[in-house]
């Protein structure tokens, strides 16, 4: 295995690790606000990817699953030269796009009703430790990809190289 497939494999573990911590943290600079926020259950002052928006969960989960096929479709050289490092890329440019979106939409996830009433409120959308760590996963994914697409074109040139002499 080379170290761009275990790259990959690292992505796809940071991913699924974010899917388990909090996504999104309201939070807000009045102090009697935050004491409200304090005082509400923890569900509804952080919440998960799964009440994220489609975004939020499509980015990790297409990096942790192009994660394990790179690991274990990456070792048959048939699969490498029929376009799973293009596949790869393709996947994580998809992750990349899904991540900004999720960040844009971040306060999609609630309501509109409440959503004017929090901006009335003063209380702020923060991203929240599993959002970053996503992001991170899908930054090591990228690169990997672009670092494998470039690794296989590189082979490609120097194997016609070679039947060229």
């Amino acid at each position: 295995m080379s170290w761009r497939e275990w790259l990959g494999l690292a992505a796809g573990l940071l991913a699924v690790a974010s899917l388990f911590l909090p996504w999104t943290q309201l939070s807000s600079a009045n102090p009697e606000v935050s004491a409200a926020l304090a005082e509400l259950p923890a569900e509804d002052v952080s919440r998960s990817v799964w009440k994220a928006t489609f975004f939020g969960w499509l980015a990790p989960l297409l990096v942790a699953i192009s994660g394990v096929c790179v690991v274990l479709l990456g070792q048959r050289p048939l699969l490498r030269r029929s376009g799973l490092p293009q596949l790869w890329l393709i996947a994580a440019s998809v992750a990349a796009c899904a991540t900004v979106l999720a960040w844009v939409f971040v306060e999609w996830q609630f309501g509109a009703e409440q959503r004017a009433f929090l901006a009335v409120s003063g209380v702020n959308f923060d991203a929240a430790s599993g959002r970053y760590l996503g992001a991170l996963a899908v930054l090591l994914s990228f690169v990997g990809a672009v670092l494998d697409v470039r690794a296989a074109v590189s082979r490609g040139r120097s194997r016609k190289r070679a039947a060229g002499r």
